[in-house]
């Protein structure tokens, strides 16, 4: 494939992501809560993937292999055992020391939950959507495609992080954005460095990280 249709690819893909992003916050804002509460949670699964539409589409028609994106066969059992421990370390020192420290308020999600099936849905929702979504098509898709137009990793590390935290931008906060941003070159970096690392790996220490923060929050800020 040449340069200009990876380079049109990136641009695409970045752009229907974001659209995606959008056509869900509005979703979220005024239709979600007229949905009874049992479908509502399939509902809330399921409308986070409308953010991967475009980049799903575009490697289907580019035929390009999950490999590509840093999904492989190789030990999926070491795959996600990696993840959990990278999102429980990066829990531990992103999340549960500032909380210890008294900085709790800057490291919250604002999720209050009084039930197990709460807490068992934040975890599902932030590893099948939020993850999977987000990994697929920042460190997948976009870290994928400019892999393939430079020979090195730090030019892809750089894109695609900065872009994640880009991503975050609707959610008003500057300090959400840089904090993304370099979640997300930890992300890579823990997929460069890391044995039995893959995209996967990053889909669960994503989510495990994401939901650990209503755990903390819960714990310390009631």
């Amino acid at each position: 494939m040449s340069k200009k249709k990876e380079i049109a690819d990136i641009i695409i893909g970045s752009a229907g992501a974001t659209l995606g992003l959008l056509a869900v916050r509005w979703f979220n804002n005024n239709l979600m809560m007229s949905i009874p509460l049992i479908p509502r949670i399939f509902v809330i699964i399921a409308v986070y993937w409308v953010i991967a539409v475009v980049p799903i589409v575009i490697s289907l028609i580019r035929k390009e292999p999950l490999k590509v994106f840093g999904f492989v066969e190789e030990k999926p059992g070491m795959q996600i055992l990696t993840g959990i421990l990278i999102g429980l370390a990066m829990s531990v020192v992103l999340t549960l020391v500032p909380h210890l420290a008294g900085f709790g308020e800057y490291f919250d999600s604002g999720n209050r939950y009084d039930y197990l099936w709460q807490y068992i849905f934040e975890f599902t929702y932030c590893i099948v959507s939020v993850g999977f979504v987000e990994e697929f098509v920042f460190r997948g898709f976009i870290y994928g495609k400019i892999k393939k137009l430079c020979s090195n990793d730090i030019v892809p590390l750089i894109v695609s992080s900065v872009l994640f935290g880009l991503f975050h931008v609707f959610n008003g906060n500057i300090f959400q954005i840089f904090m993304t941003a370099g979640i997300g070159a930890l992300f890579c970096f823990c997929r460069l460095k890391i044995k039995n690392c893959s995209t996967l790996s990053l889909v669960i220490a994503h989510g495990v990280y994401d939901a650990m923060i209503t755990v903390w929050a819960g714990a310390f800020l009631r």
